[in-house]
């Protein structure tokens, strides 16, 4: 028989803590298509944004307090090209750190690795850095909670492109083969985002149903390099701004500006 448990009962099942699980919500932005991720802690109410979208920051924050957490740390999982990031403005509102990796080349408080951990409360993610579609990319695991958080380095049934901002197929091929379907068959798997409405997947059926990665290397190679994407609308206005966490775009009077 098929299992119907909700996302929250299958995080809770893997959480390994009897007082405390895992806050969980999945939020999406209709112009870029991108996911946003709060994790947030239920027994000390710290919480972390991963991928927030600069027009949806002030959704964004106001759930987090009405769920009555304290947001810690806005996340990204690379420099973003189609969008302008909302770490700056959410640090702005909240005081709270933002994080992007070392190899990026953005400005973020924090510049991680691979390996890295990042805490919030009695949950943590770990860095796996996965770089190919730009150098940047990583991607976020949770080892307890059995899911991770793969950017635009692995998309459902699909990847992101390859064909500007030091992206390299033969680098993204490697990345997603060796960190992420590495990773537990069962893992649950969350992209930056989705055009078809899907909202997950989990490692097995990448490995299994992907349509560029069950492909050789050559063959991936070969597929990603006719691709003949259009240039991304936004590339322009957002990669400057994305370089200081999107502070470029920070409304000057955000103090005035009202929560919904």
């Amino acid at each position: 028989m098929r299992d119907f448990r909700t996302l929250n009962q299958i995080i809770r099942k893997f959480s390994g803590y009897t007082n405390n699980f895992l806050i969980f919500r999945q939020l999406f932005d209709h112009k870029s298509s991108t996911y946003t991720y709060l994790l947030g802690c239920s027994q000390t109410g710290k919480c972390v944004l991963i991928d927030p979208v600069l027009e949806q920051v002030k959704r964004d924050f106001q759930l987090t307090q009405d769920l009555n957490l304290k947001l810690k740390y806005a996340v990204n999982t690379h420099m973003h090209a189609d969008h302008i990031t909302g770490t700056g403005y959410l640090r702005a509102l909240s005081g709270c750190e933002t994080i992007i990796s070392k190899a990026s080349g953005a400005e973020a408080d924090i510049l991680v690795d691979e390996n890295d951990e990042i805490i919030f409360g009695c949950h943590r993610l770990t860095i796996l850095s996965t770089p190919g579609h730009t150098n940047g990319c990583v991607s976020y695991y949770s080892e307890n909670q059995n899911i991770a958080f793969t950017g635009d380095a692995l998309l459902i049934r699909g990847c992101g492109r390859t064909d500007f901002q030091e992206g390299n197929p033969r680098t993204l091929f490697k990345s997603v083969h060796t960190k992420i379907f590495s990773l537990p068959d069962n893992t649950i798997l969350f992209p930056a985002h989705d055009y078809k409405g899907l909202t997950s997947t989990t490692v097995d059926e990448e490995k299994r149903l992907n349509p560029r990665l069950t492909k050789s290397e050559d063959q991936f190679v070969e597929i990603m390099n006719n691709l003949n994407l259009p240039y991304p609308q936004q590339i322009d206005r957002a990669l400057p701004a994305n370089r200081v966490c999107g502070v470029y775009d920070i409304p000057k009077d955000i103090n005035r500006i009202p929560l919904e």
